[in-house]
């Protein structure tokens, strides 16, 4: 039970949304699926046609409001935005006019498959129905193209999420220097420096290369190419203190 008393999710206790999401293969799709799409980084040359589609013809749009309003202007549907406190209500309100005959899409930043299975398993959870997910291009795809690490020889780790963290950190302590790493970092308790004190602290080489991409694909990208040991030091600022933005991805090559 959650702390407002209901029988819906609490990410501390259980279940995680994205255990729902991911629970059995996507079925055939009705005739009108509700569709999940993911937008891209925020630049819409990066939305797929496909995505695009789903949201014009949208009648009701449901998302958080700093992804909905990347592409306010693609579309004439009725926009619903959300932040966590009234996250709950809002996609309530969305599954109702579902309900009613409405063609309803929920959009999230970057690609759903990379990042966005919480969210996803919310909106399904709440529809009582599964959703046609729209894959995206994540920011993690074009990170991985500026760094140059193949996803084969790449371990990717999310942890811009809810819940506990010590699997993935597990995977990367085991993995750092081994493979590639890719992580999406959370805003502001994991950020890029306090992953990379983690490492270093778990054994890595100090001097293993690493990259803070920031805001891809936006006019304003930038990359810091430092080493890990030098990023560590970065650790433990907070929101504060970081020199990071949390629009960051974090990648360290093996050497």
């Amino acid at each position: 039970m959650s702390s407002d008393g209901t029988d819906r999710y609490d990410l501390d206790s259980g279940p995680d949304p994205a255990d729902i999401a991911a629970a059995d293969p996507e079925p055939a799709a009705p005739a009108a699926p509700v569709h999940a799409v993911g937008i891209g980084p925020g630049n819409t040359a990066f939305l797929t046609p496909r995505g695009e589609r789903a949201i014009r013809d949208a009648d009701v749009v449901v998302g958080f409001e700093t992804v909905v309003e990347f592409v306010a202007d693609l579309t004439e549907a009725d926009l619903l935005t959300c932040g966590y406190s009234d996250e709950v209500e809002t996609l309530s309100a969305f599954a109702e006019r579902v309900a009613d005959g409405e063609a309803g899409t929920a959009v999230l930043m970057g690609d759903p498959n990379h990042s966005g299975y919480q969210f996803v398993g919310k909106v399904q959870r709440e529809l009582d129905q599964p959703v046609r997910v729209v894959p995206g291009i994540s920011s993690l795809q074009v990170a991985a193209s500026r760094a140059r690490t193949p996803m084969e020889s790449t371990t990717f780790v999310t942890l811009h999420k809810s819940g506990s963290l010590d699997a993935d950190l597990s995977r990367l302590r085991r993995d750092v220097g081994e493979r590639h790493l890719l992580v999406l970092p959370r805003p502001f308790d994991w950020m890029p420096g306090d992953v990379a004190a983690m490492l270093v602290e778990a054994g890595a080489e100090p001097s293993l290369s690493a990259l803070v991409l920031e805001r891809l694909t936006h006019d304003d990208e930038s990359i810091t190419r430092t080493t890990l040991g030098a990023l560590a030091d970065h650790a433990g600022g907070g929101q504060d203190g970081t020199p990071f933005s949390d629009l960051s991805v974090l990648a360290v090559r093996r050497d």
